[in-house]
């Protein structure tokens, strides 16, 4: 399957969740689990998908492995929203090889970072993103997470970039709320050529506020249907029922905080998975090959959080 979208008609927006990777034990892919999960997001109200972000742990698999994630969620969503899927790799060249890949299967459009361990100046990474875009049949979308890459994607970068048609949105992860409202004010005087998200599942209604227009949310995995009421109710202008989910949200978000002495995947997407498993949304808390499980101890204070917001299975 392949996708025949222009980029002019890709649209993302709304609650766009970066779909976790379920496993099954032994390290395989768990495509009926996965396959139930995007059904649950997309029932939800989700209005996109994140395929093979870092809630994905899209590092840890194969080539092959990635392609075959992204024919599952394609094949499942079978059009019903559109699909962004992330090619991150080392250089240019490993991003296009990725990229046709995935194009191949029928995402809507690409996602990807400055490059990986190379050491590059403002200049080569826009370079860089010329590249990918020029060489590639679909959208095109920056991903800025530093606290990864190490590289900050720059306002006059992005909005270059912009100007010049090669990206057509932007992911947010920064950490960087300044910039991220200064971004926000540049696009709209632009004329709003970027389609902006914000990956900081405890501001939402702020991001919103200021004019993102939507949100990627890993722990949408868990609880989609808080962020789309939130995203309904910012919709509305209903900015104190935006915040009354959001503080909602923000207190079931503490299960991220229960695991102790872990690395930040075992940490923030084993509470994910772990989670999700409690709420029989997918079938085992697996990690990716590398990372740690949770223990016991942290996985039942996890189900004590969900069962205190009335989130586990009766």
């Amino acid at each position: 399957m392949t996708s025949t979208t222009s980029p002019a008609s890709v649209r993302f927006s709304g609650v766009v969740p970066p779909v976790a990777t379920p496993l099954l034990p032994g390290g395989a892919i768990d495509h009926a689990s996965l396959a139930r999960l995007v059904d649950t997001l997309i029932d939800s109200g989700c209005s996109g998908l994140f395929a093979l972000g870092s809630t994905g742990e899209t590092a840890y698999f194969t080539d092959d492995q990635r392609v075959a994630i992204a024919r599952t969620i394609v094949d499942t969503t079978a059009g019903r929203v559109p699909i962004i899927a992330g090619a991150i790799e080392l250089t240019a060249a490993r991003i296009i090889e990725t990229a046709r890949r995935l194009t191949a299967v029928g995402v809507d459009a690409i996602v990807t970072t400055a490059p990986l361990y190379t050491l590059n100046s403002p200049t080569e990474v826009a370079a860089h993103f010329r590249a990918i875009a020029a060489a590639i049949d679909a959208p095109l979308w920056a991903y800025d997470v530093p606290v990864r890459v190490h590289t900050k994607l720059g306002l006059d970068l992005l909005m270059g970039l912009a100007t010049e048609g090669v990206i057509h949105g932007v992911k947010d992860s920064s950490g960087d709320d300044v910039g991220f409202r200064r971004l926000l004010a540049a696009n709209e005087a632009a004329g709003h050529p970027l389609q902006l998200l914000t990956g900081h599942e405890m501001v939402v209604d702020a991001m919103l506020l200021a004019g993102a227009d939507g949100v990627v949310p890993g722990f949408a995995n868990v609880e989609a249907d808080g962020y789309v009421r939130l995203w309904e109710a910012a919709e509305r202008g209903d900015w104190s029922a935006a915040r009354v989910e959001q503080e909602r949200i923000n207190r079931l978000f503490e299960l991220v905080f229960q695991p102790a002495g872990l690395s930040g995947d075992a940490t923030g997407v084993g509470a994910f998975k772990a989670a999700m498993v409690a709420r029989g949304l997918i079938d085992h808390a697996v990690m990716a090959s590398g990372v740690e499980s949770l223990d016991d101890v942290a996985v039942e204070k996890i189900r004590a959080i969900l069962g205190a917001h009335d989130l586990l299975p009766v």
